[in-house]
Order: C-alpha cells, then structure tokens, then sequence
C-alpha cells in the first residue's frame, strides 16, 4: 500500500503531516495525504501564518467577524479553531480506528505565552473547551515556564504535544511532568482518555552543530556533519523507553496509561547535500511519531527506507555526543539557543499573521 503504511504496520511508527491549509479540508487534498498513509496532523503559528497571508480562502469570514465587531486577536484564533475543528473531522475515523492512538489534530497556544504558566494553562484550557473532539492535541511548548503548565493540563485531563524539545534535560523534565500529571489525577480516572506525544526537534540541531563544526574545521569535526541530531534523537528514545518502563510506570498502566511517544518534528533536510529522507530513515521504531512536511512525505513514499533504525547504535549515538563534546561543542548549550530561537521565530509568525488580518481588516471596514 505504500511506504507510509508500510512504517506503522511493519516497524510501528506513525507518520504524521505537519502543515494545515483551509482549502486542503474542502477540496479532498487533506483526505489524499491520510489515504497515502498520514494518520495525523500537526499545526504551529508559521504554519498558519503562511496558510493565511498566501492565500484569500480566509478573507470571507474574517470579513464576517470583523463586521460582527470581533478584535483582530479574536478574528485569529476562530480562523483557527474552524480549520482545526475541520481537519479533526476528518481524522476521527483513524483515532476511533486506532483505538485513540492516532488521528490528532495539534494546535499551539499563542507563542506569546511561551514564558508564562499561567497563561499557557488558560490559553490551553480555553482551546480545549472550545473545541470538541477527543482527537485534539494542544500544543505547549516545553520552555521552563511550560514544563508546569503541561503537568496542570494533563492533570486536569487534557490530551497535550509538548512542542520545541531539543536537549536531553528538558526532554527528561517532560516526561516526568506527563507521569506526574497523570498521577495527580483520581485514581478512578480512565487514564486511557489521556493522551500526550513529546516534540523533539531534529534538523536544526544539525544546523546550528554543523555551522560550529564548520568554524572548527578540522577534519574529525568535519567528519561529524551531519550526524548531531540523529544521535540526539536516538539518545531522547533510549531514555523514553527506560522512563516508561518499571513500577512507577506500570501502575499507571494499570489504569489506562499511554506511553507519551517520542514525535520526530523538524524533520525536513535543510542542508541540500543530505539526503532528502535522512530524518526518516535514521529515526524509525515503535511508540514513535514523525511528523512530515509535504516534501518530505512524497519523497519517503518515493523512495524512503523501511527498517528499524531508532536502536541499532545507541553506542555509536552516545560515541558522537562524547566527540562533539570532546571539540566544545555542548549539546544542552546549542539546545538553549535554539529553544528561543524556536519562541522567537514562531512568536514572529504570529505577529505578522496578526498584522495581515488587520491590513485586510480596513479594507473590509473601508
């Protein structure tokens, strides 16, 4: 049936599509993608920012709210709530197939709120309430404010993606901000209904490392292009199945509990040397994710590699992180520096979507 069938049923991992677009929802485009063998969506601010500045399918009923008085703000995020909404449509037959395991749709709180508890648990509770469907994923990313607020939410039952994971450290918070948050909940609670998956990004570690090994220049740097941020994501696995693993585990399994895959994000190749499915092929095994930009679907489906690859040398993995460390170059560091980096960018996308809406906005009123 092709290579993306292929993935979830010989090797166990579910590949998901990470870009959204109105017209996909009516024209049959959403459905071809799923057909192909998606059996999940993911959403961020630049996805939306792009789906609304390029394109006049949204000009119509934002038209409408800004003539029913709705503030620019507002007009944003009901834009968002329809496709979302619509998109989960369409994927709830692959969740009820899957027993709730796939079929999610994402969509992220405002960036704005990366560095704020509080209003990342409000914002999330409001788009969870707003909503309806149990195959909604809200998005929050794991910055040191969002750690807490993503135990709150899961705490009071909300299914989350926890978004822009890039180091080991904060990736072990995560995980144990899930298990705590399932249980603080009543012991009478289907854990089952609960369901979180954990954003680690991959090819801008290899971006950002690759520039420094660059810099250095020597020939066992060079010889490390390239191979940062697999290592880092089969690291990040090696300890998802040892944290969701023992007695502490187990007895919220007991109740229903879902391991809280590992999902692949950031997984196109930007450096136009490597291979175009290098991010697939390199990261594939069970209780895992990875969501794909369109380019990156077509060309796995065309001539990706199914096998499982996740564990096959988590020494050699564990080999390159002692190298780069050996040269200076600090994976927890890079993590920080693309962590904001990641808030900024998206936080951006978010301000000039908003400043479209608006100039758009006064031509309606005008």
């Amino acid at each position: 049936m092709g290579r993306l069938h292929d993935l979830f049923d010989q090797q166990g991992q579910s590949p998901w599509l990470d870009n959204l677009r109105r017209d996909w929802i009516s024209n049959g485009e959403l459905q071809g993608w799923l057909d192909l063998g998606v059996r999940g969506l993911t959403s961020n601010p630049s996805i939306f920012a792009k789906a609304m500045m390029e394109s006049d399918d949204y000009d119509a009923e934002l038209e409408e709210l800004v003539q029913a008085g709705a503030s620019i703000d507002d007009a944003y995020w009901q834009l968002v709530v329809g496709d979302i909404a619509g998109a989960m449509a369409l994927l709830r037959p692959i969740y009820d197939g899957s027993g709730g395991e796939d079929g999610y749709v994402s969509v992220e709180v405002s960036p704005t709120l990366a560095n704020d508890t509080e209003g990342t648990i409000a914002a999330g509770r409001d788009l969870d309430d707003r909503i309806e469907g149990p195959n909604l994923y809200i998005k929050v990313p794991a910055t040191v404010e969002g750690i807490p607020a993503i135990q709150t939410l899961i705490s009071q039952g909300t299914s989350v993606n926890v978004t822009l994971i890039f180091s080991l450290s904060r990736y072990a918070d995560v995980m144990e901000a899930y298990i705590a948050g399932l249980e603080a909940l009543p012991e009478d609670t289907d854990l089952s209904q609960i369901s979180s998956v954990a954003s680690f990004f991959i090819s801008r570690v290899d971006v950002e490392v690759d520039r420094r090994l660059d810099e250095i220049g020597t020939e066992q740097a060079l010889a490390l292009r390239g191979k940062a941020a697999v290592a880092n994501g089969v690291l990040a696995y090696e300890m998802a199945m040892n944290t969701f693993a023992g007695e502490r585990w187990d007895a919220l399994v007991a109740r229903g509990a879902r391991i809280q895959r590992p999902l692949w994000a950031s997984t196109s190749t930007k450096n136009p040397t490597y291979p175009d499915t290098l991010y697939v092929d390199t990261l594939i095994g069970p209780d895992t994710v990875n969501t794909l930009p369109d380019k990156t679907i077509l060309a796995f489906d065309d001539h990706g590699t199914v096998a499982r690859t996740i564990d096959a040398d988590v020494d050699g993995a564990k080999a390159i992180v002692a190298e780069l460390a050996e040269l200076g170059i600090d994976l927890e560091e890079v993590a920080v520096k693309l962590e904001n980096e990641g808030v900024a960018s998206f936080a951006k996308a978010f301000e000039d979507v908003l400043q479209t809406l608006a100039t758009r906005a006064e031509d309606f009123t005008s």
